[in-house]
């Protein structure tokens, strides 16, 4: 199909994975008409995988649907505050405020909530337990496919884990969050709470922490309804605009 849209969408990933999860989202997106680009971030650092995802933002003839899983929530609340971005997507995502980073939201759990099974730094990069990947990231995904993901790990950096977010653009962009209420990496509640106070439009889903593996159809329909929330949204404002009088 022609791309038609009146946006473009970005999709960002998270730590211990690569841009190719998306694939499945990628494919339903195109086939409805979108222009889609995939961020390979290097997961390095957070001023990295800014960078990185700018790189991507800069090369788009239209304004972005910005979208991250996990860790790349945090990559677009400081990307999205580029003029090209018209709405920010999380998905089961980290989304902090001024002077957060992932490392100060994990801190201290509440008791009971699932803690992610990261190992000890190795020459400043983190893994993932591979005995653990599939029953903390990834439990509703067969096995084989889990098994893959987690034995093709990309290394996390601490730079990236530590990285603190100077202006947080959900403040001044719209928000939309995909709760997903079985995930073990992220608690669903500090999702809810992140979402909650980013002003975010919240829609929840039945999903490990690998929604957007698991699930691309709920997440595809949430990157279109925010497509759709911001179009009319600019819509209201131009409507509200041209009728105010002249002074």
């Amino acid at each position: 199909m022609a791309q038609n849209k009146r946006f473009n969408v970005v999709l960002v990933h998270g730590g211990f994975v690569d841009g190719s999860g998306w694939r499945s989202v990628y494919e339903l997106l195109t086939r409805d008409g979108y222009s889609v680009s995939v961020v390979q971030n290097p997961t390095t650092s957070l001023l990295d995988d800014v960078a990185a995802t700018k790189l991507i933002l800069e090369e788009q003839d239209r304004p972005v649907i910005l979208v991250g899983h996990s860790y790349g929530g945090v990559v677009i609340t400081e990307a999205g505050n580029d003029p090209r971005v018209a709405a920010l997507v999380y998905v089961a995502a980290f989304a902090p405020s001024e002077g957060e980073s992932v490392d100060t939201l994990i801190r201290n759990p509440p008791p009971g909530a699932p803690v992610p099974p990261i190992l000890a730094p190795r020459d400043g990069r983190l893994f993932l337990d591979k005995e653990k990947f599939h029953g903390a990231f990834a439990a509703d995904l067969d096995a084989e496919l889990a098994e893959f993901m987690a034995d093709s790990q990309v290394p996390w950096g601490l730079d990236a884990l530590r990285g603190t977010v100077s202006k947080a653009a959900w403040k001044t962009r719209p928000s939309w969050y995909l709760v997903a209420t079985e995930d073990r990496m992220i608690p669903p509640e500090a999702q809810r709470a992140m979402a909650t106070r980013a002003g975010a439009t919240i829609v929840e889903q039945r999903g490990s922490h690998a929604i957007y593996v698991s699930q691309p159809d709920a997440v595809a329909a949430l990157i279109v309804q925010a497509a759709s929330g911001t179009k009319a949204a600019a819509r209201e404002s131009e409507a509200n605009a041209a009728v105010q009088p002249d002074v």
